[in-house]
């Protein structure tokens, strides 16, 4: 079920028009740059692609000219970006790819699906939604995604789905916390204590599954931590921490005390197969006496997935107020992630 929902994304994302909260900011349907072979050097967005040739897409590459070809091959396409779309949670939308991808923006990767040789998984069946950092982006200006492809047999590249950069809507961030955090596999209770020694820990993107950024096929604990600075006038508010959606259940924890979780994380024979806790949004009351004031704070949150893909993975992440979290809950039935999981 929980693999079933996430291949449904993009499908529902199409059918926008059902909810009003969500938009097509910028399509990128058409014409892009396309060249067989492979070299990592094409996701630099500097990279001279004139000499590459034009392929519609959506569309197989067989369609275009590239008949029995199996293999790697590379999209390309420079795109503008207007700054009436800054600041909203954007997600790209590439439909389906046979059979798998690496997808970078202006250089930077943003997710994958599947598995290149020599450990090949196929994803032809999943439609590919990413989400957009803020920071990958060039607003004003032009920005440049080039997509890694590997098609084992049969019909290959970006075969169908309305392509392009969607906004959807979510409860607005008074302190923002995407970006990168600190990670690390395992499961200790000390490393939810403020004064830990993190030289041995990782860094990852959040949101994001941890497959998608080299933790392939890993199920069990994680646990992340990030710190943020509170100004006194924050702290005045009534604040609540905003983690998205997390696969499968979770643990919070700020300045070493707990403040909520979701799921039988210390009870895990208890957590089935047909759980639904992967598609629920966190959002978690921070008590007032747990706030350092003007000082930084250290969130640390434990992680367990159980099977498929595991993390921090959708959502809005950060600090919102109180007042803020109880208008965008009044205002939010209905909404693309409504219907996403909840059909």
């Amino acid at each position: 079920m929980k693999v079933l929902s996430l291949m449904m994304a993009s499908v529902l994302l199409l059918s926008i028009a059902r909810t009003g909260n969500e938009k097509r900011e910028i399509n990128l349907k058409g014409k892009w740059k396309f060249e067989t072979g492979d070299s990592m050097i094409y996701a630099d967005p500097g990279f001279n692609d004139s000499n590459w040739q034009i392929v519609r897409v959506p569309d197989t590459w067989e369609n275009e000219g590239v008949p029995n070809y199996d293999g790697f091959a590379w999209y390309r396409i420079t795109f503008y970006v207007p700054d009436r779309i800054e600041g909203k949670p954007l997600y790209l939308s590439l439909g389906k790819i046979d059979d798998v991808d690496q997808t970078y923006l202006n250089g930077k990767l943003l997710g994958s699906s599947g598995a290149f040789p020599p450990d090949y998984v196929t994803a032809y069946n999943q439609n590919r939604f990413y989400y957009i950092p803020h920071d990958n982006l060039i607003y004003n200006d032009d920005n440049v995604l080039a997509i890694r492809v590997y098609d084992e047999r049969g019909a290959g590249g970006i075969v169908s789905g309305n392509v392009g950069i969607y906004s959807v809507n979510r409860v607005p961030l008074m302190i923002s916390l995407e970006g990168q955090w600190k990670f690390r596999l395992g499961d200790e209770s000390s490393w939810k204590h403020s004064d830990l020694d993190e030289k041995k820990w990782q860094s990852i993107n959040v949101p994001g599954t941890w497959e998608s950024q080299g933790y392939k096929e890993y199920d069990g604990f994680a646990w992340y931590r990030k710190k943020i600075f509170i100004s006194e006038e924050q702290s005045n508010e009534r604040l609540i921490m905003s983690l998205g959606r997390i696969d499968d259940i979770d643990e919070v924890f700020i300045n070493g005390e707990k403040i909520g979780g979701l799921g039988p994380i210390n009870d895990l024979d208890n957590l089935g197969r047909e759980n639904n806790f992967y598609s629920q949004e966190r959002y978690y009351y921070i008590p007032p006496n747990l706030i350092h004031s003007n000082q930084e704070n250290q969130i640390a949150v434990r992680v367990y997935d159980g099977w498929q893909y595991g993390g921090i993975y959708d959502g809005a992440i950060g600090i919102t107020t109180q007042k803020a979290y109880l208008k965008f809950k009044d205002t939010k039935s209905g909404s693309f992630w409504d219907l996403l999981f909840n059909n």
